[in-house]
Order: C-alpha cells, then sequence, then structure tokens
C-alpha cells in the first residue's frame, strides 16, 4: 500500500475517533446541562409553591382554584404540581396532569421525613418521560406537606435528538473533507520523496551526476535530501577514484609488459649472441620485480581500505627507529653513492604500531635516496614540537613543483620530472605513507621546490605512555 494512502487512512482513522469521542463527550455534556436547567426550574417552581403554603399558615386545605390563580405557569401543559400529605395521599393537582396517576416514590416519601428535596425521573408507555422533584414542608420538625413538580422532558428529548442528527451528518461531511486535505497535504509532502526516488532511479541506470534541489527547505525533508546529495558525492567521487585507478593501474602494467614485449619481439628476429639474450632477461626481470612491486602495494592498499590490515597500537621510541633504519639506509645509500645522516635526533614516544611506522619511514627514505642525484646527501632528523613529533627526511634531489604537492599523496601520481629521472617509482608508496600516517591520527608535510630538494616531515602526536 503507497505511503500516501497509509498516512491518509492513519490520519483519518485519528481524527474519526477523535470526532467520535468529542461528539460523546459533548453529547453527555449537553444532555447534563439541559437536565440541569429542567432541575433548576423545577426547583424555583417547587419553592414558590412552598412559599405560598407558609403565607397562608400552612393550612391543611388549600382550594384548588387557588393555588392556580396564584401560580398561572402551573396551567401550563409542559409543567405540573401535585400535594401530597405524609402519608402519600394526593391532596391537591394540576389539572394538566389527571389524565396519568403520579404516585409519591417510597424513595421520594423517606427523604421527606428526612426534610430533603429529591429529584426523579419516570417514563409511561407511549409518553415522554417526566422529570420531578419532591419537596417537603416542615413546621416544628414534622412533615405537613410534600409539594412535586414536574416537567415533560419532550422538548430536552428533541433538543438532543436534532444535537445527534447534527452530529451524525457533521462527522462524515467532516472526516470527508479532512481526508482530501490529508491527502492533499501528504502528496504535498512526499513530493520531495517522489524527487528524491526519481533521481536515485536515474542514478541507479548510472547517472551519479543527478542532485536534489532542495532551496530554503530545513525540515526533515531538506535534511534527507542534503544527506542524499551527500552521499551521492560521494559515490561519485569513489567511482571516479576507482575509474581513474583501474586507469592508472592499467597504464603502470601496461607499460612494464610493453617494454618486455618489445624486447622480447627484438631480440627474437635473428640469432644473436648469449649476452644478448642475458641482458634481454635481466631487463624482463627488472620489469617483473616492478610489477611485482605494484601488485603487492595495490594488494596492501586494497586490504587498508577494506580494513583487513591488523595495526598494533603500543608506545613505540621512536628515537631507536630512527637509528636502525639509518644503519640500513646507509648501505642502501653506500651501494648508490648517496649518504645518508642523521640531524638532531630528541628522544620521543608515540603510540602506534612499530612496523608501520618503520615501513613508512623506510620509503620515504627510499624515496629521498630514488630522487636524488649521485653523491646526493639524505637526511634524518626527529625534533619534539610540544605536544607532537615531527620526523624529517630531507634530500636534495629534483625537487617537486608547487603545484602537485597535494598530488603527489595519490595513487600512481608520479611527476613528469620523476619519470624521466627514473623508471623505478610505483607511484604507490607516497600513497602508503600517508595512510600509515593517518592511521596514526598523524599527517605528511611536504615542503618542495623544483631542483632544490625536498623535505617530507611526519607530524605525530606523542604517547602518554612510557615505552
Amino acid at each position: 500500500m503507497p505511503l500516501r494512502v497509509r498516512l491518509t487512512l492513519w490520519y483519518g482513522t485519528v481524527l474519526a475517533l477523535v470526532l467520535i469521542v468529542f461528539s460523546v463527550v459533548l453529547y453527555a455534556i449537553t444532555a447534563r446541562n439541559l437536565r440541569d436547567t429542567v432541575d433548576e426550574s423545577l426547583e424555583d417552581t417547587a419553592t414558590t409553591a412552598v412559599r405560598l403554603l407558609e403565607t397562608n399558615g400552612f393550612l391543611p386545605l388549600i382550594d384548588e382554584e387557588v393555588l392556580l390563580s396564584q401560580f398561572p405557569e402551573l396551567t401550563r401543559i409542559d409543567k405540573f404540581f401535585q400535594i401530597f400529605s405524609p402519608s402519600g395521599t394526593i391532596t391537591i393537582r394540576s389539572p394538566n396532569i389527571k389524565q396519568h396517576e403520579v404516585p409519591l416514590s417510597r424513595t421520594a416519601l423517606d427523604a421527606a421525613f428526612a426534610g430533603q428535596s429529591i429529584y426523579e425521573s419516570a417514563k409511561y408507555p407511549k409518553e415522554p418521560p417526566l422529570r420531578l422533584i419532591s419537596m417537603p414542608i416542615m413546621y416544628r420538625g414534622n412533615l405537613l406537606y410534600i409539594v412535586q413538580v414536574g416537567t415533560s422532558m419532550e422538548s430536552v428529548g428533541e433538543t438532543l435528538h436534532r444535537f445527534l442528527v447534527l452530529v451524525l451528518v457533521a462527522i462524515p461531511i467532516a472526516l470527508a473533507v479532512s481526508l482530501a486535505g490529508g491527502w492533499f497535504l501528504a502528496g504535498r509532502a512526499l513530493r520531495p520523496v517522489d524527487r528524491i526516488t526519481l533521481a536515485a532511479q536515474r542514478i541507479a541506470a548510472g547517472d551519479l551526476s543527478q542532485r536534489l534541489s532542495m532551496p530554503g527547505a530545513h525540515d526533515e525533508i531538506g535534511r534527507l535530501a542534503a544527506t542524499f546529495n551527500n552521499m551521492i558525492g560521494r559515490l561519485d567521487a569513489s567511482f571516479r577514484q576507482i575509474r581513474q585507478f583501474t586507469s592508472d593501474a592499467s597504464h603502470e602494467l601496461r607499460t612494464p609488459l610493453t617494454v618486455m614485449k618489445g624486447e622480447t619481439d627484438l631480440v627474437l628476429r635473428k640469432s644473436r649472441p648469449l649476452e644478448d639474450y642475458k641482458a634481454v632477461l635481466e631487463s624482463n626481470l627488472e620489469e617483473i620485480d616492478r610489477m611485482t612491486r605494484i601488485v603487492d602495494e595495490l594488494l596492501f592498499l586494497s586490504r587498508a581500505d577494506m580494513g583487513e590490515v591488523k595495526v598494533e597500537s603500543m608506545p613505540v621510541a621512536l628515537q631507536s627507529l630512527v637509528e636502525d633504519v639509518h644503519r640500513q639506509a646507509k648501505l642502501l645509500g653506500h651501494d648508490r653513492n648517496i649518504e645518508v645522516v642523521l640531524g638532531t635526533v630528541m628522544p620521543v614516544i608515540v603510540q602506534g604500531d612499530d612496523l608501520r611506522l618503520r615501513e613508512l619511514l623506510l620509503n620515504l627514505v627510499e624515496n629521498a635516496m630514488k630522487y636524488s642525484n649521485s653523491g646526493g646527501k639524505v637526511e634524518i632528523s626527529l625534533l619534539k614540537d610540544g605536544q607532537e613529533a615531527r620526523l624529517s627526511i630531507t634530500d636534495h634531489g629534483i625537487g617537486i613543483a608547487e603545484a602537485d604537492h597535494k598530488k603527489i599523496f595519490q595513487r600512481f601520481f608520479r611527476t613528469d620530472v620523476a619519470r624521466a629521472h627514473t623508471k623505478k617509482g610505483t607511484g604507490l608508496g607516497l600513497a602508503i605513507c600517508a595512510w600509515i600516517a593517518d592511521l596514526h591520527q598523524g599527517r605528511v608535510e611536504v615542503k618542495s621546490a623544483l631542483g632544490q630538494g625536498s623535505t617530507f616531515t611526519v607530524v605525530l602526536p606523542l604517547s602518554t605512555l612510557p615505552a
């Protein structure tokens, strides 16, 4: 069942219950008020009759004509009176009641002897109900008379009947109008949801450029649209990144394969000396090693993206780690005619994974040596700056243009200068470094200019625990 229909039905059901309860309560209040009005009128008439008897000295016999002349309102068709003796015998009654016998009830008689007035209702076949008040006349503690005044409740019944008919007609009309209004308002309220649905359908067809336009909407629908647009924006960016990543990965893997195929085709065109075959195989092996590094780093980043890389969290003494990496880097630098030196190294402790931090530092040092010229120098330093550790690797190599500072941490990105300088890079090392730094609530900063070398600084928060 559509949401619009459900909302309208829920609204209609609740409204119908409210109208019914309200009508029942209003009917009961109206009936009570009408009865109270009748009771007040009866009490006023009975009180007047009692006063008349009092002014006549409580004469035991009062002429009926005298009473009627004193109380012309008692001759009305809708009101009557009776006067009973203490034994319950009628002494006087108005003419308009002679067609019926309205005896004094035992309850009214008992109440009269107790000096209390009482209201009662009486019902006769084929006649409207009556409302009665029985009021005692006491003298020196003795019951002299009981005055009873009554009236027909026909007018009250007619009023309540008209009210009931009005309610039975008004409720369906009000409900129908409300349902129509609810249907319209539900459709209007759900219109943005329909737009979201249409946009989602277009997105499902592959169009991630779709966005919801909700000008000036600051309600739940507006927040939903903003969240939807934000989600689609992230999806669009992710798909673009995936497409770019796939393209870059294909390019990086195709290049060594093309080199290998070209060299192999060339050497197989004619018979050549053994040294030529050996040179081609060595070149192919170098390209295979490069592809292996690319695949390994891709697998690592893929596992990292899925959260499958296990990371320890413990205090790590960066000073010892830097000194260990420096010893390894000196051996690598010696083979490449690059000097690796230690600058200022302070005792610093951070919270993290020793293996991943070691990998981060090695990647940056190897990167510095890779893009340094023969005879160059790479410097490693470790400083404490407030509540942060700053691990810097400085080289004097080819440098990086300022426009590329943010791009170098993207996967497979390599500057043209870097590609011309060496073919050994994969374009993934700095992306891995940035991921490791981010994992440790840190960051990698770069300061570089073309032809003036580079300084990569890893900024990490200090640990509050001892190593």
